[in-house]
């Protein structure tokens, strides 16, 4: 009798944990307030800064160069995840996505859009700037504008077709009365997650790294044995080297942490499902590297500025026309 207790007991527990018994996974974790402010905050001012680098590009840089054209793409892809920042503010806040499979599916497109055309564009602009400076030629495909377009609409169309692939596959998901959107507690995408991390973005992010830092070690070499004994060779030197700190930092300070921490969060979900308490810190780490990644939107406006002299002219101007108006409001309230 007893055995059979037993055996009914044991067959009990098996049908538990095979039919999602929830003790046997980590609770869902709302995040901090404070996560979902830097969120909106870094956004908002990212959004801001890239319409007005859009609009000094479109009404104040009366001819485009080879330059510019990326620079104008990389000011799109900025834009295009800003509006989503409210949306994520409020799920990371309440861990339950309200908004509808719709725009969880959106949500998914854009962030792919954003993140893959970013790391693309920055890495292009890379190669660019060492061959126009490093390896001048005049004509160097790099120097021809319907070249540079017809690459960044092969980029667009990569990041298109990527972003449609992921966002047709991944829904939402009902887990402990919550709706997720792209989460790690999504339980029946562990394994593609897992995939499409370390067969995909891993490396792309990677090579795009490396070759980066190979173009820019590059210039800078150049930029050593350039005659500064001039004003223009130190201009350069300076301009140049400010530029390649820029983009360095945007890659480790930016996509970086959010890469490593994904990482390590998928590695534990998969194979140490039950260590929750290291697991809900990496998720909320992930969500701080959010505000990283985010942020990038509001770094690549520096880029515009060391590379085009038009961009920091209106730059100074629009901030000068912005600090008199501020003036003039206050001695009329007084």
């Amino acid at each position: 009798m007893q055995e059979v207790m037993m055996m009914n007991s044991t067959e009990l527990s098996m049908s538990n944990t095979t039919s999602g018994d929830t003790s046997m996974f980590c609770p869902i974790n709302p995040q901090h307030i404070s996560i979902s402010l830097l969120i909106c905050l870094t956004f908002l001012v990212g959004l801001l800064l890239n319409i007005f680098s859009l609009w000094v590009f479109t009404c104040k840089t009366p001819e485009w160069t080879s330059s510019t054209v990326f620079q104008v793409h990389l000011a799109v892809s900025d834009v295009i995840i800003c509006p989503m920042g409210p949306f994520m503010a409020v799920y990371y806040h309440t861990a339950n996505w309200i908004f509808g499979k719709a725009l969880c599916r959106l949500k998914i497109a854009l962030m792919t859009f954003h993140i893959d055309s970013s790391i693309l564009f920055l890495t292009l602009i890379s190669v660019h700037r060492y061959v126009v400076v490093v390896r001048y030629n005049q004509d160097s495909y790099m120097n021809r504008k319907d070249f540079v377009q017809k690459l960044c609409f092969g980029v667009w169309l990569l990041v298109l077709v990527k972003g449609t692939v992921l966002a047709t596959i991944l829904d939402t998901s009902t887990v402990d009365n919550y709706t997720l959107c792209l989460s790690f507690q999504q339980r029946q995408y562990t394994d593609f997650f897992f995939l499409v991390n370390f067969t995909v973005l891993i490396p792309g992010l990677l090579l795009a790294f490396i070759v980066s830092a190979i173009c820019y070690s590059l210039l800078v070499r150049s930029m050593s044995r350039l005659d500064i004994s001039h004003d223009s060779g130190q201009a350069i030197k300076n301009k140049s080297c400010k530029m390649v700190a820029v983009c360095l930092a945007i890659f480790v300070v930016c996509f970086t942490p959010m890469s490593v921490v994904r990482s390590v969060g998928l590695v534990v979900k998969k194979f140490f499902p039950l260590e929750c308490s290291l697991f809900l810190k990496l998720e909320t780490a992930y969500y701080v590297s959010w505000v990283l990644a985010g942020a990038n939107c509001c770094l690549d406006p520096i880029i515009y500025c060391f590379s085009c002299q038009k961009f920091m002219k209106t730059f100074h101007i629009s901030l000068r026309r912005i600090g008199l108006r501020f003036e003039m409001g206050q001695d009329e309230s007084s």
